[in-house]
Order: structure tokens, then sequence, then C-alpha cells
């Protein structure tokens, strides 16, 4: 018989597997979402007593990271002032068929929904949402989020100077919520790039959008936490490591700039939390860029894929799995990544691996998490053999699969 997730309360997410994303308006607004299972693993929680003298002695002292330091009491606002120009905003519009938003009402919808006609049937009507942007070069490529412009091939870009441009979109890709627009312009101002790499959480945050249809508008924080899994944001169909700030976002911000404290990008604004305050995610810039060059190139992003369903796997989920009278199968190991489901004809199928395996190292390197799994499978060639490692009742295993291209069916 198959594993059922729900028998162990846990989420099992296929690997690489997403939908699309969903028009908004402005910005995704999630609903609160149980915590994945990285924030599951077992603590290392102890109990000692010390005398304050004893601690003090004992304990070791953690050496402090060097971080330029910040001569300019006014870095928000010259920030502000470097990157604005390159700050746009972001008006798209699609048709769509469709009850409409009236008849969308629960009151409207009880009585009458069964009774309308058929979708082609329906007149079509204009959806509008709005979103931000920033302008990646002088001859105009400007990089936004997916769901800013899905559905839409053509867009309006606003500068902050009240130029209007009509942009076209390049490229979307709903797995990491990265889109790039073309304009045609010279000598457009650009946003400066930067770096993720010394990033830490408490260093300064500073975000530009257009939150509520106000353009322009700053706001500044801190970078409250770093590497968030798509699942503990809420949106577990991307293939994203999300910085976290308290720099407020509000809808309208989505595919704006999060920049440091020198005034460069280090992310794209991309999530809020419904129900939250004080949270907003973004995309690390070195995602964005990585993303948008390839739609920029092909106007499409070819994702790895192997086609399993993974679980993290620690000893109260091994207790629980070789507990249960269910399943055909004891597993040995205590942790790693246990492979609960492999789809057919995929690149996992034809590789070998099998329900019940754990995987321990992709490519050679370690891995705790399907979140880890998953990024090593996305640093991987389409094509290009891929060790997985993996532990099979007990005895190791190497196998070598080759990453087909993400089905457009699961994007």
């Amino acid at each position: 018989m198959g594993i059922a997730p729900k028998q162990f309360g846990l989420y099992a997410g296929l690997l690489l597997v997403g939908s699309g994303a969903g028009w908004a308006t402005h910005s995704y607004l999630f609903n609160p979402a149980n915590a994945d299972q990285d924030s599951q693993r077992p603590s290392m929680a102890t109990s000692v007593l010390r005398t304050a003298t004893e601690s003090a002695e004992s304990a070791p002292r953690a050496q402090a990271k060097a971080y330029p330091p910040i001569d300019n009491p006014n870095f928000i606002a010259a920030a502000a002032e470097q990157v604005g120009p390159a700050v746009v905003r972001i008006d798209a519009s699609r048709s769509v068929r469709g009850v409409s938003e009236t008849l969308e009402h629960p009151f409207f919808k009880r009585f009458f929904t069964e009774e309308l006609p058929i979708d082609p049937e329906l007149p079509e009507r204009l959806e509008q949402g709005t979103g931000s942007g920033f302008i990646l070069s002088q001859d105009g490529q400007v990089m936004t989020n997916a769901h800013v412009v899905e559905g839409a091939s053509t867009v309006t870009v606003t500068l902050n100077d009240g130029r209007t441009f009509e942009g076209k979109v390049i490229g979307t890709d709903p797995i990491t919520d990265v889109a790039v627009v073309q304009i045609t312009g010279d000598n457009l101002p650009t946003a400066p790039l930067g770096s993720t790499e010394n990033l830490a959480a408490g260093q300064w945050a500073i975000a530009i959008g257009n939150p509520l249809g106000l353009d322009n508008t700053v706001t500044a924080g801190i970078i409250s936490a770093l590497g968030r899994t798509s699942s503990q944001v809420g949106i577990s169909d991307k293939r994203v490591q999300f910085i976290q700030t308290d720099a407020a976002i509000n809808p309208g911000n989505s595919g704006g700039p999060l920049l440091n404290a020198q005034g460069e990008v280090i992310g794209m604004n991309t999530a809020i939390r419904a129900g939250a305050q004080g949270l907003g995610f973004a995309i690390p810039i070195e995602t964005a860029k990585r993303i948008g060059d390839q739609l920029f190139k092909d106007g499409e992003v070819q994702h790895p894929y192997l086609g399993i369903q993974m679980v993290n796997l620690n000893p109260e989920m091994r207790q629980r799995i070789n507990d249960d009278e269910d399943i055909d199968f004891e597993i040995e190991a205590e942790s790693g990544v246990m492979v609960i489901r492999v789809m057919e004809d995929t690149p996992a199928e034809a590789a070998g691996l099998q329900r019940g395996d754990v995987i321990n190292k992709v490519n050679e390197v370690e891995v705790a998490t399907a979140t880890e799994v998953q990024a090593q499978v996305e640093a991987s060639s389409i094509g290009k053999s891929l060790k997985v490692e993996v532990d099979r009742k007990g005895k190791p295993q190497v196998l070598e699969v080759k990453p087909t291209k993400m089905p457009n069916a699961l994007q």
C-alpha cells in the first residue's frame, strides 16, 4: 500500500513541482500556514545548571563579523535618492471570462451560480493589477514579480519622473515568481545590484515601491531572518528561500527592490502573509537575477525535475513509519530525506529510486531536509548526471539521475 502523509500529520511536497501563481491585483496575501518540517526537526534542548561565574568562564565567545560602517546618518534618504528613480510602477490588465465580481458574493453565488451559463457564454471583463519593479539596464530591462504581470503580454510602466512606457512582457517564471519586462528607452536610471553573501539578521533593510498605489513609498526596517523556505512562507509551490524583513511591505510593493544600507538591491519584495504584522518576504537578488537573465535570453526557464515525493526523516518519524502495519518496509536510518513516492515515467524512476530510500547526499553534498535536496537539484543541469546517495534498507547505494525539464503542467 502507498504511504499516506496524512497518517503522519506531515507535509510532503512533490520535489520541484509547482502550480502557476494566481492572478493578483497587487501582491500575494497568504493565510497563516503550519510550519514545515524543517522547523519540526528535534531540538537539542538541555538543562544545565551553572553558577554565573562558571558560565562566564566556560561559555565560548562569539566572533562578531565586521560590517561596513554607516557614516551617513541620512543613509536611508541617500539610498532612496540613489535607487528611487529606477523604481517603476507596473499596471497590468487582462481579459477574463467568468462570473462577475458581484455574483461572486456568497449571497448571489449560493442561489444563482448553478443557473449561470457556461464560461464561454459569459462576456469578457477586464481585471487590472498594480505592482512595482526596477530597471536593470539603461536600455530598459525591467524586473518584477510573475504574479504582477500574469496573463498580460503588455503592461504600462511608469517612472518616478512621470514618464510612461509600454512594456513588453518577455517572460515569466511562476516557480520562482520572477518576470522581466522590456521598455524602449535610452540612458534610463538603473538600480545597482548588491549581494546577499554577507547578509545577516539585524542588518538594515529598505523597501521602495508603490504600496496601495502610493508611488515611490520608502519604508525601512531590518533583515529579520534568512533562508525562509517557501513552505514556511505559505507558498509551497515556489522554489525560493526568502529573505524575511520587517520593513513595511503592502499590496503594490510586489516586484519592488529591497535595499541594504548602501543602497544596493539585495532582494525583490514578493510576499506578505495575511494576518501577519511586520513580516515581509523578498527573493534574494542572486536568484532573481539568474532567473531574469534566463528569461531575457530564452523567454522561459527550464527547471530540473526528478519526480519524487519526500518527507524529512527524524527518529520520531522513523518509529511511526516502522510501527505502521500498512507500510511494507522498515526504515533503519534515523535522519535524512525519505522518498515516499516515485512518480511514473520520471528521471527518478528511470534511475532506480525507490519508495523508502533515504537520501543522504545529492551531488556529493550532505542533505538533511527536502528543501536542501531541492536546492541541489535546482543547481543541477538538465540531462546531466546527478549523483544521489541513498540508504536502502541499511545499505548505501549511489544512483545516477538525469534531471529533465519540469513538465509544463506542473508549473
